[in-house]
């Protein structure tokens, strides 16, 4: 792990990878994490770090573009279910929250983008200090949000020039922590992710 700066389907917990959700039971209790995706949303880039805070103790909530559920997708491609929606990010406001995390899935963060309400929430929330976290094309949204300059940060390789362009310096690791925002490449670095994730809110000053 680098570290930088001045980290309606309803999952089982058997879905969170064995090691780091388990050691760390309610170590988040009293937190509440908002999840900011829409539809093509990568299912096991939410569910999975999902489960691993609510065993830590942590509320979770689902916020989307708009009420009912979103689709997920399976390597992009492969029908996968839905998640209910908690209801709009244009109704949520980021002093709700103690952090966010951004799933990736190629298609989700390309309609986050074009929705003010969502691009202004991932802004604000970055600018709150607060820890922001975003895996594999989940990255894209923090482009939109104008928030990369000169943070270093990893995500998927498809969507690194895009980061570059941006004005960030992008490195090729499981999971990069730079101030409030935690950043992965795939699916396979969840393990890392998530760990890194609950260790960074446990960590993060409280109001």
């Amino acid at each position: 792990m680098r570290r930088c700066g001045p980290q309606a389907i309803e999952p089982t917990f058997d879905a969170v990878p064995l090691g780091y959700a388990m050691v760390m039971s309610n170590e988040l209790q009293g937190k509440k994490i908002a999840f900011l995706a829409a539809d093509g949303v990568e299912k096991v880039e939410l569910e999975q770090p999902r489960a691993a805070l609510r065993q830590a103790g942590a509320e979770t909530e689902v916020l989307s573009l708009k009420p009912g559920e979103i689709r997920a997708r399976n390597h992009d491609l492969e029908p996968a279910g839905s998640f209910a929606v908690d209801r709009p990010v244009s109704e949520a406001s980021v002093d709700e929250f103690d952090g966010l995390v951004l799933p990736g899935g190629t298609i989700n963060p390309d309609k986050l983008r074009l929705n003010d309400s969502a691009v202004s929430f991932v802004r604000d929330f970055v600018a709150s200090k607060k820890p922001v976290a975003a895996i594999c094309h989940g990255p894209w949204t923090l482009v939109e949000a104008g928030v990369v300059a000169g943070r270093t940060l990893t995500s998927y390789p498809s969507i690194r020039t895009d980061l570059r362009n941006a004005g960030a310096h992008v490195v090729d690791e499981e999971v990069v922590v730079d101030g409030n925002l935690i950043t992965s490449r795939s699916p396979s670095d969840l393990p890392a992710f998530c760990s890194t994730l609950i260790k960074q809110l446990a960590h993060a000053a409280v109001g």
